[in-house]
């Protein structure tokens, strides 16, 4: 699936994903780049709910300063980093 199909809700995630702070498109990009048109609807509103949290929640998480209390939310971040460092 190519990002010209993703709807227009999906479009939006990918959109809401420029964070505009370089530390966290560091992270986030790879993702939406290679792996969010592909991924399954569960996987796609996790993904949502992560737009949803505050710019310096999301450095923390990313960094492993802490860690998200919803487990969907932890698994994902988990496998974003694992797309910057395998």
């Amino acid at each position: 699936m190519s990002m010209q199909a993703l709807t227009d809700e999906e479009r939006r995630l990918v959109y809401r994903a420029r964070r505009g702070l370089k530390e966290l498109d560091f992270y986030l990009d790879p993702y939406v780049r290679q792996h969010f048109a592909q991924a399954d609807a569960r996987e796609k509103a996790t993904f949502a709910r992560l737009m949803e949290a505050e710019d310096p929640d999301l450095m923390d998480w990313f960094l492993q300063l802490s860690q998200p209390q919803d487990t969907g939310l932890a698994a994902l971040v988990a496998r974003i980093r694992q797309l910057r460092h395998p």
